[in-house]
This record gives structure tokens, sequence and C-alpha cells, in this order.
């Protein structure tokens, strides 16, 4: 299974890319078959609507290995930081500028797991509404995938983990990530292979 991880924060050395490191090591941790790979929103370079064109002419060395990586992932697990109560603007940037026929299969036969983090008690909102549009871009799109209806909301980052990505110690919060990561893979697994896991 092609594990993709995209952490949405345009901020070098972000809370999000440090929980999205973590994250992969969570997933390895419970699947050590799996091989997540991950996508730093630090090099985002995706015009909005109207300021450029997408993909860029020539296209940039972030562009090509999203799109790629993107078109092949089985399961991707977004993660934004939460900006004024919402995801991201790349995000949202992202999302638009694939929203046409043409990138269907960044939308078919996928399963995708969101997560919002925040430094204070935020986290649900980012996730909500990333789930909202993807869902909306997967209807119209006529693709079929699956939003896992499970969220997780990270809560003080810059508490549960150090600098260098490790845990804290704190149960609650390794409890909630180790949870999410179960069920996000077995929905993949159920979604993708028919399969089930005990």
């Amino acid at each position: 299974m092609n594990i993709l991880i995209i952490s949405t924060s345009p901020r070098q050395s972000s809370l999000t890319f440090r929980f999205s490191t973590f994250l992969g090591k969570e997933i390895q941790k419970q699947f050590p078959e799996s091989h997540p790979e991950l996508i730093d929103f630090a090099e985002f370079d995706i015009s909005p609507f109207g300021k450029g064109s997408f993909p860029s002419n020539p296209i940039s060395p972030f562009q090509a290995n999203l799109m790629q990586k993107l078109e092949t992932a089985d399961m991707v697990f977004f993660c934004s930081p939460e900006y004024n109560w919402t995801a991201s603007a790349e995000t949202f940037i992202l999302l638009e500028r694939l929203s046409g026929k043409t990138y269907i299969n960044f939308f078919h036969n996928k399963v995708f797991a969101l997560t919002g983090v925040s430094s204070g008690r935020g986290g649900r909102q980012p996730a909500l509404d990333m789930g909202r549009v993807l869902s909306k871009i997967i209807s119209f799109l006529g693709a079929e995938s699956v939003v896992s209806p499970k969220i997780l909301e990270v809560h003080e980052l810059g508490i549960n983990l150090d600098e260098n990505g490790q845990s804290a110690g704190n149960p609650a919060f390794e409890n909630s990530v180790s949870s999410f990561v179960m069920y996000s893979m077995k929905m993949a697994k159920r979604w993708k292979f028919s399969q089930s896991i005990d």
C-alpha cells in the first residue's frame, strides 16, 4: 500500500511538519511493512487561480513530486495547521487547482484521513473543513474514494512533541495518535483490498 502524508504548513520546520514526521513513524511502528512518504509544503509554489498556470511551465520539482506521489497513493493523510479557525490557505489552493476532470486520478480509489494541528486547543475545524471540500470534489468528479470519518485533533503540539519530534510521554496524546492510525489503516485496507485488521 502506498501511503502519503502531506504537511500543509508553508513554514519551515513547522509544528505540522514535526507532527507529520511523528505520524509517519507511528504508521511504521504499527505496520512495519509500510513506507509512508512525506511531502512538506515549506516548498509550496502553486499559484492560485488568476495568478499563474498550474502546473507551472516548466513544472517545478515540488509540483512534479507532489503530483506523482498523490496519483500513486492509496492512503493520503492531510495534516494542516489551524490558521484563523480553518486549514491553511495552501491546502485550499491545492484542492482548488486539482478539482477539474483532468485530475480525477488524484481523488479516485483512495482513502483520505484528516488531521488538524494546533499549538493550543484547536485542530477540529481544519480537519472538518478539509473533509467537506474533499467530499465535494470526489462527488463532483464522480470519483470513488472515501474520506475517513475519524479525524484527529492535535492539541498543544509544542508540549506533546519536542523539537526532534519525540513524544513527551503524554498518554492521551500517544493513544489518540495510535488509535487514529489504526482506524485509518483499517479503512484503507478494507476499502482498497477488502481486508480486515483484528
